[in-house]
């Protein structure tokens, strides 16, 4: 074979090594895996950062898939386009989070629940923005690290500040009133202590009145089922019956008594219209009489009458005197 010849089958053979050699490269790089099947799945956000085609894409912590495009479309919202690997499921209400992995600035991108995000409200307002499309997964990017730097150092400058303020605030005059402020808190605590222990002291006391009242109740439980006792003795023996018939005959003669007060009451009730009448007949009479009229009414009125009455009398008391004296001048009994 002429020597020329080769020398081109070898720069040949190199060509293709070398092309097969990065193109290899390519593919380890990407993690290429000829032997899965992939799903497709896309997403849109507003701003993807530095996310890059060939970005991890982790699911429950797990890398999953891979970022197999990026593209800005005509609405202003750019579309991720996502390989899944074979058998993956995705999360119920899924959303796609990017952000760095690491501090070697590389990005990922994170499929997580709703409901999993983080409180921060500027994720939560991109992942409601980037929502309602069918079909596609809302998306938002997570601050990174030089974000958190800034405003880590916001926060540092602003807890210098403060401590600059606290510094000059906490004088000798501010170290004085703090002294004082202890002495007069150790003061309280004693005071505090002392009262605490007064207060030991009276509810020692109450205790030992508890515990006699709780004796007290005892025997008064005590008592009460003596009672009870009885209660159920005298039940048993029949002395409760009996003292309830004769309560039962006790009120039967009630009511019969309450009955013939009754009866008495309506008698005395028409005595009482009957004395009234007579009281009003006898008012009558009494006012005839002392009016004059009739012959009673003159008699008791006219003093000449009463007189004459009185004369005669006396006349009649001496012709009964006489009478006595001397029958036979008054009657003569012949006999034949």
């Amino acid at each position: 074979m002429p020597r020329k010849r080769v020398d081109d089958f070898v720069v040949g053979l190199v060509v293709i090594a070398a092309t097969v050699v990065i193109v290899g490269s390519t593919l380890w790089v990407q993690q290429v895996d000829f032997r899965q099947r992939e799903s497709p799945v896309e997403a849109r956000f507003r701003d993807v950062g530095n996310a890059t085609v060939g970005g991890v894409v982790v699911v429950r912590g797990v890398k999953s898939g891979r970022i197999s495009g990026i593209e800005l479309g005509d609405d202003g919202w750019v579309r991720v386009r996502m390989r899944m690997d074979e058998g993956v499921k995705l999360p119920g209400d899924a959303t796609v989070l990017l952000g760095q992995a690491s501090l070697f600035g590389e990005w990922q991108a994170t499929i997580v629940e709703r409901s999993a995000l983080p409180p921060n409200p500027d994720v939560r307002r991109q992942i409601a923005e980037a929502s309602g499309e069918r079909g596609t997964l809302p998306g938002a990017i997570l601050p990174d690290v030089a974000q958190l730097t800034a405003v880590a150092g916001r926060i540092a400058d602003d807890m210098a500040s403060l401590a600059d303020r606290v510094q000059t605030a906490f004088d000798d005059s501010a170290a004085s009133e703090l002294r004082s402020s202890i002495r007069d808190v150790a003061e309280m605590s004693s005071v505090l202590a002392e009262t605490v222990r007064r207060q030991s002291r009276n509810l020692d006391a109450i205790t030992s009145d508890v515990g006699s009242g709780v004796h007290a109740l005892s025997d008064a439980a005590a008592t009460v089922q003596r009672v009870a006792e009885r209660i159920d003795s005298s039940t048993a023996s029949g002395q409760v019956r009996s003292v309830v018939d004769n309560a039962a005959a006790a009120s039967a003669e009630l009511r019969d008594a309450a009955a013939s007060l009754r009866v008495l009451s309506d008698r005395l009730s028409v005595s009482q219209s009957r004395l009234d009448t007579l009281l009003v007949s006898s008012h009558s009479l009494v006012a005839k009489l002392d009016s004059g009229n009739g012959s009673l009414g003159l008699l008791v009125n006219d003093p000449s009458l009463y007189q004459q009455t009185d004369s005669l009398m006396r006349q009649l008391r001496a012709l009964l005197t006489d009478f006595q004296a001397n029958p036979k001048r008054y009657i003569r009994l012949r006999i034949f």
